[in-house]
């Protein structure tokens, strides 16, 4: 039985996990820093950019849902009893697209990793430079990008976990509530 309780434990979930999502942006992007303008070897200087770009993504994804998750809560509680029709006709939209959009990340989430490894594994035992580029730079770029998109992926499939049980308690709540 979906209850109001269920909706409030979803977008404290959420809430919560938006702080991690936030904290692994602050800690890419702090690492970025450190290693392009502090440490400065080829190596961190390739790993700064999928640090930087990644964990920019993650910090404001993080941040715009920490920020309407609140406020999504109060509303699809108050929903639940006196305005059903709006979980039904708002809040089940919003979450198939959600849905939806979880796989889209998982693939693009996937196909980083893959390609960080590529890198990683096509200059792993190189020594020389390239033309116009470090051999160490390409390892540090594929290095950081499969680490970050592991992070951004193992943090989307407990968001994606999470918000499959919510849904279909929507749906159950929708089926008994016709």
């Amino acid at each position: 039985m979906f209850t109001k309780a269920d909706i409030e434990k979803y977008f404290i979930a959420e809430k919560q996990e938006s702080l991690l999502f936030m904290f692994i942006g602050a800690a890419g992007i702090i690492a970025a820093i450190v290693f392009y303008f502090f440490i400065k070897t080829d190596l961190c200087k390739g790993a700064a950019i999928p640090s930087l770009l990644i964990g920019l993504l993650l910090g404001v994804v993080g941040y715009t849902v920490y920020k309407r998750s609140d406020d999504d809560r109060k509303r699809n509680v108050y929903a639940y009893d006196l305005n059903p029709a709006e979980l039904k006709d708002k809040e089940l939209p919003r979450m198939k697209k959600v849905m939806k959009n979880f796989v889209v990340y998982r693939y693009v989430e996937i196909g980083l990793l893959l390609a960080g490894l590529a890198i990683c594994f096509l200059f792993y035992n190189k020594v020389a430079s390239l033309a116009g580029g470090s051999i160490a730079f390409w390892k540090g770029l594929g290095a950081s990008l499969a680490i970050m998109s592991a992070l951004a992926l193992t943090a989307d499939y407990f968001a994606e976990k999470r918000g499959r049980v919510y849904t279909k308690g929507i749906e159950s709540f929708i089926s008994v509530n016709k």
